[in-house]
């Protein structure tokens, strides 16, 4: 069967994406880890399939490199967005779209794309962590390092720590040890920020499911948040990724806002 795909990134984080309406999205998501595979089939960060909904303009459904479904991603949403608006599917700028973490609104804004994430959860359980209440530099013990971990969800699960110099840092070390720690009960992403001034913090993020990649926006979110819980930064801040910048506030509302470009590729047909 053959299936029209789009490639898209957001500031280096990539995605293909497949309009699933006509299809069973189910049956293309199971074929996430074949699609994403950079040798044997497109090459993404993750899988983004496109459906009808009936409480949103849209839905959208999301699978991470290894096939495993996540629930929200924040690059991945912008280009779903401006995917939206390009191919004439709508002419809606200001959008509502379901996913897995509730509904999303993005305001798409010729080259940028601004999401409104929501609030960012910070209960234990509720992240989910095996921890209850915040958890704002806790002591995490891996291997032969102990780290200071501040935990929050932004739709998906974050382990954000700050370290001195992030360019340094053994990130594919210490990464996929700390996402598939014990206290974490559904894994975790994890990212590494070194702050630069109190408007200015620069990340690397180890994905759950996906590894290293260039950006992770929900990760630039929760790296925001937490830099403020911890007393680092303003509530606005500008995160320097490996891919590109994103602009994340922290509103008075409680809202996180973030704003980044998003960008197609090139278009495609793929034999399923």
């Amino acid at each position: 069967m053959d299936i029209e795909f789009t490639k898209m990134h957001g500031i280096g984080n990539d995605f293909v994406l497949i309009d699933c309406r006509d299809f069973d999205a189910m049956d293309i998501g199971k074929k996430a880890k074949k699609l994403c595979d950079r040798r044997y089939g497109i090459g993404a960060d993750q899988l983004l399939l496109l459906l009808d909904s009936s409480i949103a303009d849209y839905r959208m459904l999301i699978f991470n490199a290894d096939g495993g479904e996540v629930e929200m991603c924040g690059n991945g949403i912008r280009c779903f967005a401006k995917y939206l608006v390009t191919k004439d599917i709508t002419s809606n700028t200001d959008l509502s779209i379901e996913t897995q973490a509730g509904i999303i609104q993005p305001r798409v804004r010729e080259d940028m794309v601004e999401v409104n994430m929501g609030s960012p959860i910070l209960e234990g359980k509720d992240i989910p962590v095996r921890l209850d209440g915040r958890i704002l530099s806790k002591p995490l013990k891996i291997e032969d390092r102990t780290f200071d971990i501040t935990c929050l969800s932004v739709g998906n699960p974050h382990c954000v720590i700050f370290v001195d110099d992030v360019e340094k840092f053994p990130l594919t070390t210490y990464g996929p040890l700390i996402e598939k720690n014990e206290l974490f009960p559904k894994r975790i992403n994890v990212e590494f920020v070194e702050v630069i001034n109190d408007r200015e913090i620069k990340m690397r993020v180890w994905e759950r499911g996906s590894g290293e990649t260039l950006a992770c926006g929900t990760g630039a979110c929760a790296s925001a948040v937490a830099s403020v819980l911890n007393e680092k930064t303003h509530r606005r801040v500008t995160v320097h990724l490996a891919g590109g910048d994103l602009d994340i506030l922290w509103g008075e509302d409680d809202d996180l806002y973030m704003t980044g470009a998003a960008e197609e590729v090139f278009e495609g047909v793929i034999d399923l």
